[in-house]
Protein backbone atom coordinates (compact mmCIF):
# COMPACT_ATOMS: atom_id res chain seq x y z
CA UNK A 1 0.00 0.00 0.00
CA UNK A 2 1.11 3.13 -0.98
CA UNK A 3 1.73 5.62 2.06
CA UNK A 4 0.39 8.50 3.14
CA UNK A 5 2.67 11.22 1.51
CA UNK A 6 2.06 8.81 -1.97
CA UNK A 7 -1.58 8.95 -1.41
CA UNK A 8 -1.67 13.00 -0.90
CA UNK A 9 -0.50 13.26 -4.49
CA UNK A 10 -3.91 11.67 -5.52
CA UNK A 11 -5.49 14.66 -4.44
CA UNK A 12 -4.90 17.47 -7.12
CA UNK A 13 -5.82 20.06 -4.35
CA UNK A 14 -3.02 19.93 -2.80
CA UNK A 15 -0.32 20.47 -5.78
CA UNK A 16 -2.67 23.36 -6.76
CA UNK A 17 -1.05 27.03 -6.94
CA UNK A 18 -4.68 28.11 -5.71
CA UNK A 19 -4.87 26.22 -2.83
CA UNK A 20 -1.15 27.90 -1.77
CA UNK A 21 -1.11 31.13 -0.09
CA UNK A 22 1.81 33.36 0.12
CA UNK A 23 3.64 30.42 -1.53
CA UNK A 24 2.91 28.29 1.76
CA UNK A 25 1.33 25.07 1.16
CA UNK A 26 -2.36 23.75 2.29
CA UNK A 27 -2.99 22.08 5.77
CA UNK A 28 -6.20 20.79 4.83
CA UNK A 29 -7.51 19.64 9.06
CA UNK A 30 -11.70 19.83 8.39
CA UNK A 31 -12.36 16.76 6.70
CA UNK A 32 -15.03 16.49 9.54
CA UNK A 33 -16.93 18.79 7.29
CA UNK A 34 -15.92 17.54 4.06
CA UNK A 35 -13.11 15.82 2.40
CA UNK A 36 -10.74 16.36 -0.37
CA UNK A 37 -11.48 15.01 -3.62
CA UNK A 38 -9.03 12.31 -5.62
CA UNK A 39 -8.05 13.08 -9.32
CA UNK A 40 -10.30 9.78 -10.46
CA UNK A 41 -13.42 11.09 -8.81
CA UNK A 42 -12.63 14.79 -10.83
CA UNK A 43 -12.03 13.08 -13.59
CA UNK A 44 -15.55 10.51 -13.50
CA UNK A 45 -17.41 13.68 -13.22
CA UNK A 46 -15.97 15.32 -16.13
CA UNK A 47 -15.85 11.82 -18.20
CA UNK A 48 -19.84 12.01 -17.41
CA UNK A 49 -20.89 15.24 -19.09
CA UNK A 50 -18.35 14.43 -22.08
CA UNK A 51 -19.39 10.87 -23.20
CA UNK A 52 -22.50 9.62 -21.55
CA UNK A 53 -24.47 13.17 -20.14
CA UNK A 54 -28.34 11.96 -20.52
CA UNK A 55 -31.27 11.54 -18.33
CA UNK A 56 -31.64 8.15 -16.46
CA UNK A 57 -34.36 5.21 -16.51
CA UNK A 58 -36.42 7.29 -19.77
CA UNK A 59 -34.56 6.84 -22.64
CA UNK A 60 -34.17 4.17 -24.74
CA UNK A 61 -30.90 5.16 -26.69
CA UNK A 62 -27.58 3.58 -26.40
CA UNK A 63 -26.73 7.51 -24.11
CA UNK A 64 -29.25 7.25 -21.53
CA UNK A 65 -28.90 3.53 -21.04
CA UNK A 66 -25.23 4.03 -20.61
CA UNK A 67 -25.86 6.71 -18.22
CA UNK A 68 -28.52 4.57 -16.10
CA UNK A 69 -25.75 1.52 -15.97
CA UNK A 70 -23.43 4.03 -14.61
CA UNK A 71 -25.88 5.45 -11.71
CA UNK A 72 -27.26 2.12 -11.14
CA UNK A 73 -24.51 0.53 -10.97
CA UNK A 74 -23.04 3.26 -8.02
CA UNK A 75 -26.35 2.08 -6.27
CA UNK A 76 -24.95 -1.85 -6.41
CA UNK A 77 -21.41 -0.10 -5.10
CA UNK A 78 -23.03 1.29 -2.09
CA UNK A 79 -24.93 -2.05 -1.37
CA UNK A 80 -21.91 -3.80 -1.46
CA UNK A 81 -20.05 -0.82 0.65
CA UNK A 82 -22.89 -1.09 3.22
CA UNK A 83 -23.30 -4.80 2.97
CA UNK A 84 -27.15 -4.61 2.41
CA UNK A 85 -29.25 -7.18 1.72
CA UNK A 86 -30.48 -5.43 -1.83
CA UNK A 87 -29.77 -2.65 -3.92
CA UNK A 88 -33.50 -1.63 -3.15
CA UNK A 89 -32.48 -0.69 -0.01
CA UNK A 90 -30.36 1.90 -0.69
CA UNK A 91 -32.01 5.43 -1.54
CA UNK A 92 -29.28 8.51 -3.07
CA UNK A 93 -30.79 11.82 -1.46
CA UNK A 94 -28.81 15.29 -1.42
CA UNK A 95 -26.93 14.35 1.64
CA UNK A 96 -27.34 12.97 4.93
CA UNK A 97 -29.80 15.47 6.07
CA UNK A 98 -32.17 15.34 3.32
CA UNK A 99 -32.22 11.43 4.39
CA UNK A 100 -33.04 11.88 7.69
CA UNK A 101 -35.68 14.56 6.82
CA UNK A 102 -36.92 12.04 4.28
CA UNK A 103 -37.47 9.60 7.33
CA UNK A 104 -38.86 12.26 9.41
CA UNK A 105 -41.66 13.32 6.63
CA UNK A 106 -42.40 9.71 5.88
CA UNK A 107 -41.36 7.49 9.10
CA UNK A 108 -42.52 9.97 11.42
CA UNK A 109 -45.85 11.23 10.21
CA UNK A 110 -46.96 7.36 9.69
CA UNK A 111 -45.69 5.68 12.77
CA UNK A 112 -45.12 8.24 15.33
CA UNK A 113 -48.00 9.00 17.17
CA UNK A 114 -49.51 11.31 20.79
CA UNK A 115 -47.26 10.37 23.79
CA UNK A 116 -44.70 7.98 21.73
CA UNK A 117 -41.08 8.70 22.31
CA UNK A 118 -37.84 9.61 20.35
CA UNK A 119 -34.74 8.99 21.72
CA UNK A 120 -31.15 11.22 20.46
CA UNK A 121 -28.43 12.04 22.39
CA UNK A 122 -26.40 14.98 23.71
CA UNK A 123 -23.16 13.83 20.30
CA UNK A 124 -25.85 14.71 17.87
CA UNK A 125 -25.56 17.13 14.87
CA UNK A 126 -28.37 19.38 14.27
CA UNK A 127 -29.40 17.22 11.50
CA UNK A 128 -30.27 14.58 13.68
CA UNK A 129 -31.91 15.96 16.21
CA UNK A 130 -33.73 19.55 14.52
CA UNK A 131 -36.25 16.73 12.09
CA UNK A 132 -37.21 14.80 15.38
CA UNK A 133 -37.82 18.20 17.54
CA UNK A 134 -40.16 18.78 14.22
CA UNK A 135 -42.01 15.73 14.63
CA UNK A 136 -42.57 15.18 18.23
CA UNK A 137 -44.07 18.91 17.91
CA UNK A 138 -46.40 17.98 15.46
CA UNK A 139 -47.19 14.50 16.77
CA UNK A 140 -47.73 15.84 20.33
CA UNK A 141 -44.86 12.76 20.81
CA UNK A 142 -41.90 12.98 23.84
CA UNK A 143 -38.37 13.58 22.69
CA UNK A 144 -35.66 12.70 25.13
CA UNK A 145 -32.10 12.89 25.42
CA UNK A 146 -29.23 10.39 25.89
CA UNK A 147 -26.95 12.40 27.98
CA UNK A 148 -22.88 12.00 27.84
CA UNK A 149 -20.47 11.22 30.98
CA UNK A 150 -17.63 13.39 32.08
CA UNK A 151 -15.38 11.32 30.02
CA UNK A 152 -17.66 12.13 27.04
CA UNK A 153 -18.83 8.82 25.98
CA UNK A 154 -22.87 7.76 26.34
CA UNK A 155 -24.02 6.94 29.29
CA UNK A 156 -25.45 3.78 28.94
CA UNK A 157 -26.97 3.18 31.66
CA UNK A 158 -29.21 6.11 31.34
CA UNK A 159 -30.10 5.15 28.01
CA UNK A 160 -31.37 2.22 28.55
CA UNK A 161 -33.32 3.76 31.67
CA UNK A 162 -34.84 5.68 28.99
CA UNK A 163 -35.78 3.13 26.87
CA UNK A 164 -39.50 2.33 27.42
CA UNK A 165 -42.73 0.26 25.52
CA UNK A 166 -43.30 3.77 24.64
CA UNK A 167 -40.21 4.26 22.47
CA UNK A 168 -40.45 4.59 18.41
CA UNK A 169 -37.13 5.51 17.36
CA UNK A 170 -33.72 5.46 18.57
CA UNK A 171 -31.98 8.39 16.14
CA UNK A 172 -28.23 8.22 17.19
CA UNK A 173 -24.57 9.32 15.77
CA UNK A 174 -22.32 6.57 15.18
CA UNK A 175 -19.41 9.13 15.73
CA UNK A 176 -19.20 12.67 17.14
CA UNK A 177 -18.47 15.32 14.60
CA UNK A 178 -17.66 17.74 17.57
CA UNK A 179 -15.60 15.35 20.54
CA UNK A 180 -14.80 11.84 17.73
CA UNK A 181 -17.09 9.83 20.17
CA UNK A 182 -17.61 6.38 18.81
CA UNK A 183 -20.71 5.11 20.35
CA UNK A 184 -22.08 1.37 21.15
CA UNK A 185 -24.09 0.82 17.95
CA UNK A 186 -24.80 -3.08 18.59
CA UNK A 187 -25.86 -2.60 22.37
CA UNK A 188 -27.62 0.56 21.24
CA UNK A 189 -29.13 -1.30 18.83
CA UNK A 190 -29.96 -4.69 20.48
CA UNK A 191 -31.55 -2.72 23.46
CA UNK A 192 -33.73 -0.48 21.13
CA UNK A 193 -35.16 -3.73 19.33
CA UNK A 194 -35.71 -5.73 22.55
CA UNK A 195 -38.82 -2.73 23.26
CA UNK A 196 -39.61 -3.00 19.53
CA UNK A 197 -38.52 0.15 18.77
CA UNK A 198 -36.67 1.25 15.23
CA UNK A 199 -33.25 2.34 14.80
CA UNK A 200 -31.38 5.05 12.70
CA UNK A 201 -27.86 5.62 12.47
CA UNK A 202 -26.40 8.90 10.89
CA UNK A 203 -23.19 7.45 9.80
CA UNK A 204 -22.25 10.90 8.43
CA UNK A 205 -18.51 10.90 10.22
CA UNK A 206 -18.13 7.37 10.56
CA UNK A 207 -18.45 5.56 7.57
CA UNK A 208 -15.28 7.14 5.57
CA UNK A 209 -12.97 6.24 8.59
CA UNK A 210 -14.65 2.41 9.56
CA UNK A 211 -15.98 -0.11 7.87
CA UNK A 212 -19.77 -0.55 8.03
CA UNK A 213 -21.66 -3.57 8.17
CA UNK A 214 -25.45 -2.57 8.45
CA UNK A 215 -26.36 -6.45 8.12
CA UNK A 216 -24.27 -6.97 11.10
CA UNK A 217 -25.34 -4.06 13.07
CA UNK A 218 -29.08 -4.83 12.51
CA UNK A 219 -29.51 -1.07 12.44
CA UNK A 220 -33.10 -0.04 10.52
CA UNK A 221 -31.75 2.86 9.05
CA UNK A 222 -28.18 4.10 7.79
CA UNK A 223 -27.19 7.91 6.87
CA UNK A 224 -24.30 9.02 5.12
CA UNK A 225 -23.07 11.69 2.75
CA UNK A 226 -20.76 11.34 -0.48
CA UNK A 227 -18.70 14.91 -0.06
CA UNK A 228 -17.10 13.39 3.86
CA UNK A 229 -16.72 10.11 1.74
CA UNK A 230 -13.72 11.65 -0.87
CA UNK A 231 -17.05 11.84 -3.17
CA UNK A 232 -18.93 14.95 -4.49
CA UNK A 233 -21.35 17.33 -3.14
CA UNK A 234 -24.61 17.43 -3.82
CA UNK A 235 -25.33 13.58 -3.05
CA UNK A 236 -26.60 11.44 0.23
CA UNK A 237 -27.36 8.01 0.99
CA UNK A 238 -30.21 6.10 2.76
CA UNK A 239 -30.12 2.72 3.48
CA UNK A 240 -33.49 1.00 4.95
CA UNK A 241 -35.00 -2.21 5.18
CA UNK A 242 -36.56 -3.49 2.27
CA UNK A 243 -39.75 -4.06 4.30
CA UNK A 244 -39.56 -0.90 6.20
CA UNK A 245 -38.98 1.00 2.79
CA UNK A 246 -42.02 -0.46 1.20
CA UNK A 247 -44.31 0.85 4.06
CA UNK A 248 -43.40 4.07 4.25
CA UNK A 249 -45.46 7.03 1.83
CA UNK A 250 -43.21 8.68 -0.64
CA UNK A 251 -41.34 12.00 0.34
CA UNK A 252 -41.59 14.17 -2.80
CA UNK A 253 -43.65 13.59 -5.53
CA UNK A 254 -43.12 14.12 -9.54
CA UNK A 255 -41.51 12.53 -12.37
CA UNK A 256 -39.98 8.83 -12.09
CA UNK A 257 -41.17 7.82 -8.58
CA UNK A 258 -44.79 6.59 -10.31
CA UNK A 259 -46.21 3.68 -12.44
CA UNK A 260 -48.90 5.44 -13.50
CA UNK A 261 -50.48 8.90 -13.48
CA UNK A 262 -54.42 10.03 -14.09
CA UNK A 263 -56.06 12.92 -14.09
CA UNK A 264 -56.79 12.54 -10.58
CA UNK A 265 -54.61 9.84 -9.17
CA UNK A 266 -51.49 7.85 -9.00
CA UNK A 267 -49.93 4.53 -8.61
CA UNK A 268 -45.99 5.35 -7.13
CA UNK A 269 -42.96 3.35 -8.41
CA UNK A 270 -41.66 0.16 -5.77
CA UNK A 271 -38.59 0.94 -3.89
CA UNK A 272 -35.86 2.67 -4.36
CA UNK A 273 -37.89 4.88 -7.32
CA UNK A 274 -40.45 6.19 -4.90
CA UNK A 275 -38.15 7.67 -2.91
CA UNK A 276 -35.96 9.83 -6.01
CA UNK A 277 -38.41 12.00 -7.52
CA UNK A 278 -37.02 14.11 -10.42
CA UNK A 279 -33.86 14.03 -12.35
CA UNK A 280 -31.44 13.07 -9.83
CA UNK A 281 -27.90 14.09 -9.58
CA UNK A 282 -26.58 11.56 -11.59
CA UNK A 283 -23.11 12.88 -12.08
CA UNK A 284 -22.24 13.27 -8.50
CA UNK A 285 -23.49 9.58 -7.98
CA UNK A 286 -21.31 8.39 -10.88
CA UNK A 287 -18.45 9.89 -9.05
CA UNK A 288 -19.31 8.39 -5.53
CA UNK A 289 -19.57 5.16 -6.89
CA UNK A 290 -15.83 5.90 -7.91
CA UNK A 291 -15.24 7.55 -4.29
CA UNK A 292 -15.84 3.93 -3.10
CA UNK A 293 -13.99 1.91 -5.31
CA UNK A 294 -11.15 4.05 -3.72
CA UNK A 295 -11.81 3.60 -0.35
CA UNK A 296 -12.16 0.02 -0.45
CA UNK A 297 -8.61 -0.03 -2.37
CA UNK A 298 -6.97 1.65 -0.19
CA UNK A 299 -8.37 -0.39 2.94
CA UNK A 300 -10.16 0.82 6.20
CA UNK A 301 -7.38 -1.13 7.39
CA UNK A 302 -4.94 1.49 6.48
CA UNK A 303 -7.03 4.47 7.05
CA UNK A 304 -7.63 3.31 10.66
CA UNK A 305 -4.06 2.88 11.73
CA UNK A 306 -3.45 6.27 10.20
CA UNK A 307 -6.35 8.44 11.46
CA UNK A 308 -4.85 6.60 15.02
CA UNK A 309 -1.27 7.69 14.59
CA UNK A 310 -2.47 10.73 13.41
CA UNK A 311 -4.67 11.17 16.36
CA UNK A 312 -2.01 10.19 18.91
CA UNK A 313 0.48 12.25 17.59
CA UNK A 314 -1.60 15.47 17.54
CA UNK A 315 -3.06 15.04 21.46
CA UNK A 316 0.97 14.70 22.14
CA UNK A 317 1.58 17.97 20.32
CA UNK A 318 -1.28 19.89 21.50
CA UNK A 319 -1.37 18.41 25.11
CA UNK A 320 2.58 20.05 25.36
CA UNK A 321 0.82 23.65 25.51
CA UNK A 322 -0.27 24.11 29.24
CA UNK A 323 -3.32 26.69 27.90
CA UNK A 324 -4.77 24.07 25.79
CA UNK A 325 -7.70 21.87 27.33
CA UNK A 326 -8.54 19.17 24.80
CA UNK A 327 -12.20 17.74 24.69
CA UNK A 328 -12.03 13.74 23.57
CA UNK A 329 -13.02 10.54 24.38
CA UNK A 330 -10.75 7.34 26.07
CA UNK A 331 -8.40 6.28 22.83
CA UNK A 332 -10.48 3.25 22.22
CA UNK A 333 -13.49 5.20 21.87
CA UNK A 334 -12.55 7.95 19.39
CA UNK A 335 -12.50 8.52 15.80
CA UNK A 336 -9.95 11.40 13.75
CA UNK A 337 -11.77 14.23 15.13
CA UNK A 338 -10.33 16.63 17.92
CA UNK A 339 -11.84 19.35 19.68
CA UNK A 340 -9.49 21.73 21.79
CA UNK A 341 -9.77 25.36 23.45
CA UNK A 342 -6.73 27.20 24.33
CA UNK A 343 -6.85 29.67 27.51
CA UNK A 344 -7.16 33.31 27.18
CA UNK A 345 -8.54 33.13 23.28
CA UNK A 346 -11.77 32.44 20.98
CA UNK A 347 -11.74 29.55 18.50
CA UNK A 348 -12.20 31.88 15.46
CA UNK A 349 -9.09 33.81 16.36
CA UNK A 350 -7.59 30.39 16.74
CA UNK A 351 -8.60 29.51 13.13
CA UNK A 352 -8.07 32.73 11.79
CA UNK A 353 -4.26 32.81 12.92
CA UNK A 354 -4.22 29.63 11.46
CA UNK A 355 -5.21 30.43 8.40
CA UNK A 356 -2.80 32.92 7.77
CA UNK A 357 -0.45 30.37 7.32
CA UNK A 358 -2.70 28.13 5.19
CA UNK A 359 -3.79 25.92 7.90
CA UNK A 360 -7.10 25.05 7.62
CA UNK A 361 -9.40 24.11 10.82
CA UNK A 362 -12.59 24.52 11.85
CA UNK A 363 -13.82 26.82 14.75
CA UNK A 364 -17.58 26.97 16.14
CA UNK A 365 -20.27 25.38 17.84
CA UNK A 366 -20.03 22.46 14.69
CA UNK A 367 -23.74 22.08 14.17
CA UNK A 368 -24.27 21.32 17.89
CA UNK A 369 -25.21 23.87 20.32
CA UNK A 370 -26.88 21.75 22.67
CA UNK A 371 -23.83 19.65 23.20
CA UNK A 372 -22.19 23.08 23.79
CA UNK A 373 -24.05 24.14 25.86
CA UNK A 374 -23.38 20.61 28.32
CA UNK A 375 -20.15 21.38 27.87
CA UNK A 376 -19.81 25.16 28.56
CA UNK A 377 -18.59 27.00 26.34
CA UNK A 378 -20.13 28.49 23.48
CA UNK A 379 -17.25 26.80 20.93
CA UNK A 380 -14.44 25.02 20.31
CA UNK A 381 -11.67 24.70 17.29
CA UNK A 382 -11.54 21.51 15.66
CA UNK A 383 -9.05 19.53 13.50
CA UNK A 384 -10.02 16.48 11.65
CA UNK A 385 -7.74 14.14 9.44
CA UNK A 386 -8.16 11.91 6.30
CA UNK A 387 -5.87 9.84 4.46
CA UNK A 388 -4.20 12.63 2.72
CA UNK A 389 -3.05 13.87 6.05
CA UNK A 390 0.75 13.76 7.56
CA UNK A 391 2.54 14.20 10.80
CA UNK A 392 3.95 16.81 8.83
CA UNK A 393 0.37 18.85 8.51
CA UNK A 394 0.17 18.37 12.35
CA UNK A 395 4.05 19.91 12.96
CA UNK A 396 2.81 22.81 10.71
CA UNK A 397 -0.85 23.10 12.64
CA UNK A 398 1.12 22.99 16.01
CA UNK A 399 3.86 25.38 14.90
CA UNK A 400 0.96 28.55 14.19
CA UNK A 401 -0.68 27.69 17.44
CA UNK A 402 2.60 28.25 19.23
CA UNK A 403 2.09 31.28 17.50
CA UNK A 404 -1.01 32.32 18.39
CA UNK A 405 -0.50 31.65 21.81
CA UNK A 406 2.12 33.98 21.78
CA UNK A 407 0.12 36.89 20.64
CA UNK A 408 -2.15 36.50 22.87
CA UNK A 409 0.25 36.37 25.73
Amino acid sequence: MKDQKNLKKDFPIFSSKAAKKDGKELVYLDSASTTQKPQIVIDSISEYYKTSNANIHRGIYTLSEKATAQYEEARQKTQNFLNAHSANEIIFTRNTTEAINLLAYTFGEKYINEGDEVIVSELEHHSNLIPWQEVVKRKKAILKVIPIKFDYTLDMDAYHALLSPKTKLVAITAMSNVLGTKTPLKEIIESAHKKNAVVLVDGAQSATHQKTDVKALDCDFFTMSSHKMLGPTGVGVLYGKEEILKELPPFMFGGDMIKSVSQYNSVYADIPAKFEAGTPNVAGVIGFGIALDYLQKVGFKTIEQNDKALFSYAVKKLSAHKEVTLLTPPADKNGPVISFTVKGIHPHDIADILSQDNVCIRAGHHCAQPLMEKLGIPATARISFHIYNTPEDIDKMDKTLQKAIKIFE
